[in-house]
C-alpha cells in the first residue's frame, strides 16, 4: 500500500507550481464541462459601435472551478466570497486606448450578483496610478447578475495602457456566492479585502496573500500600432506559472510578449491559455483546480478570444505521466489541430520538453516522448513547429534538461528556460500570413 501512495503523491505533483508540490496529494475527478453563453447586450454593443477602434485580448486565464486546494489555504474560491472585494494583477500583453474586461462564472453553481467592479493601472502592489481609476459598468449599468455558466462583458472605457504595463482589476460581491471561478496557479500576488474597495488607491486596504485569479478571465483592448491580433499558447503548466519567479511575468508566453512589442511592424498580442496540471486527453479525477482537459476547453479558452488568429500547442507531459500511449497524444492533437483549422486559424505544434531525472521518468515513457515528438517535428500536421525541446535540451543528455535551465525539479524550466523556448519561436513564422 505505501508503494501505491507514494506513487499517487508523485503523480499528483505533475504541474504543480514548484513551491507548493510537495503538498499535494491525491487524483481526483474533475467536474463536467459548464457550458458557455456570453451575450453582450445591445447597448454595450452600441458602446463598443461608438468607441471604434480594433479589438484584441490582451490578457487572459484559463478559469477552473472553485474548489479547496490544500497547499493553497489562502485562495477562497472553493468557499466562495461574501462581502469581499478581490483585486486582480494582471500583465498586459499589448496596449491601448481603451479597455473592456471580460467576468466569469462559467463554473459557478449559481448567479452571482457583482456590484461593484473597476480597472486601474498599477502604480505598484494594489496601488492603482492617480488619475487611472475607472469604473466598470454592463449595458450602462454599475451592478450585472451573471448565471451560472455565463461571462459578462463590460462596456468599454476609455483608459490609455501601455504595451506590457500592469492592470488592478478589482470585483465587489456581495454574496455569498458558492464556490468561485477562478484561476489557481498565479506566480502572482493578488489582492483581497472586505466591503467594497474597489475604488480604493491604497495597499494598506487590503491583504495580499491572495494566489488566484478570482472571478476575471479577460481583458481586451483597443489596440493602438500594428496589432494584427492574438495569438493563443494552449498547455501546462510550464505554460502557466510552474517555477517562474512570482510577480516577475517570466512565464514563456511573457517572454514571447516581450519580444513582439519589440518588434518594429504588425504584431500580435498574446493570451496566456496553460493551466497547471492540465492534461489533454482526460481530467485529473476529483482535483477540479487542474481544469478540464485540453480537448474539452477549446472553444472556451482559445477559439473565443478576442481577434485569435493563431494557437501554439504546447501540452502533452502531463499525459505521458499517466501513461498515455503516443498514439492516444497524436489522436488528441489532430483533433485539436482539425478543430482549430475549423475555425480558420493557423496552429503551431511545440515539441514536449524533457523530464529525464523527474519522478515522470521512466523508460517507457521517454519512448512515447520521442515517438510524440517525432511527430511533431515531422508529420506536417502543424502549419509550423517550434522545437522546445531542442532549446532547453542538454547538450550532454538531450533527453535531459540543460542545468542552466532546470528549475531543480527536472520538469518544469525555471526563467531562463522559458526565455529559451520564446526565444526558439520564428517571429518570421508567426507573422506570416
Amino acid at each position: 500500500m505505501r508503494a501505491r501512495s507514494d506513487m499517487t503523491r508523485r503523480r499528483a505533483h505533475i504541474g504543480m507550481p514548484r513551491q507548493v508540490r510537495r503538498y499535494a496529494i491525491g487524483i481526483g475527478l474533475v467536474a463536467a464541462l459548464v457550458g458557455v453563453t456570453t451575450t453582450v447586450p445591445a447597448q454595450a454593443t452600441q458602446s463598443i459601435g461608438r468607441i471604434g477602434g480594433s479589438w484584441t485580448a490582451a490578457w487572459g486565464a484559463s478559469p477552473v472551478e472553485g474548489a479547496d486546494v490544500p497547499w493553497m489555504p489562502s485562495c477562497q474560491a472553493g468557499a466562495g466570497l461574501a462581502d469581499q472585494t478581490v483585486r486582480n494583477v494582471l500583465f498586459l500583453s499589448a496596449g491601448g486606448n481603451a479597455v473592456r474586461v471580460r467576468l466569469s462564472n462559467v463554473f459557478g453553481q449559481q448567479s452571482m450578483a457583482v456590484g461593484h467592479a473597476t480597472v486601474a493601472v498599477q502604480a505598484s502592489e494594489a496601488d492603482p496610478v492617480p488619475g487611472s481609476m475607472r469604473e466598470l459598468t454592463f449595458a450602462g449599468s454599475s451592478t450585472v447578475t451573471i448565471a451560472a455558466g455565463a461571462q459578462a462583458l463590460s462596456d468599454p472605457v476609455d483608459l490609455t495602457v501601455a504595451p506590457l504595463s500592469t492592470l488592478l482589476i478589482s470585483v465587489y460581491v456581495a454574496g455569498p456566492t458558492g464556490p468561485v471561478t477562478n484561476h489557481p496557479f498565479t506566480a502572482q500576488g493578488n489582492y483581497i479585502a472586505s466591503g467594497d474597495l474597489t475604488t480604493s488607491s491604497t495597499t494598506a486596504e487590503f491583504s495580499a496573500d491572495n494566489p488566484c485569479w478570482m472571478l476575471v478571465d479577460g481583458v481586451d483592448v483597443r489596440v493602438r500600432g500594428p496589432v494584427l491580433g492574438s495569438i493563443v499558447a494552449l498547455g501546462d503548466s510550464i505554460t502557466d506559472t510552474s517555477a517562474t519567479t512570482g510577480n516577475t511575468n517570466h512565464r514563456w508566453p511573457d517572454y514571447l510578449a516581450r519580444r513582439l512589442n519589440e518588434r518594429r511592424g504588425p504584431v500580435l498580442s498574446v493570451v496566456n491559455a496553460g493551466l497547471g496540471g492540465n492534461r489533454v486527453l482526460e481530467p485529473r479525477t476529483g482535483e477540479p483546480y487542474w481544469g478540464i482537459p485540453a480537448l474539452a476547453r477549446l472553444h472556451r479558452d482559445v477559439f473565443s478570444q478576442t481577434g485569435v488568429r493563431d494557437v501554439i500547442l504546447f501540452e502533452g507531459v502531463n499525459d505521458i505521466g499517466f501513461d498515455a500511449t503516443a498514439e492516444q497524444l497524436i489522436a488528441g492533437y489532430q483533433q485539436i489541430i482539425a478543430q482549430t483549422h475549423a475555425q480558420g486559424l493557423r496552429v503551431f505544434g511545440a515539441t514536449v520538453t524533457q523530464f529525464k531525472g523527474s519522478f515522470v521518468w521512466t523508460d517507457e515513457r521517454a519512448a512515447t516522448w520521442r515517438a510524440l515528438n517525432d511527430w511533431i517535428r515531422t508529420s506536417g500536421a502543424f502549419d509550423a513547429v517550434f522545437d522546445f525541446a531542442a532549446a532547453v535540451a542538454d547538450p550532454a543528455d538531450p533527453a535531459a534538461l540543460a542545468p542552466a535551465y532546470d528549475s531543480g525539479d527536472h520538469l518544469h524550466p525555471n526563467d531562463a528556460g522559458c526565455e529559451a523556448m520564446a526565444d526558439a519561436i520564428d517571429l518570421k513564422v508567426l507573422l506570416a500570413r
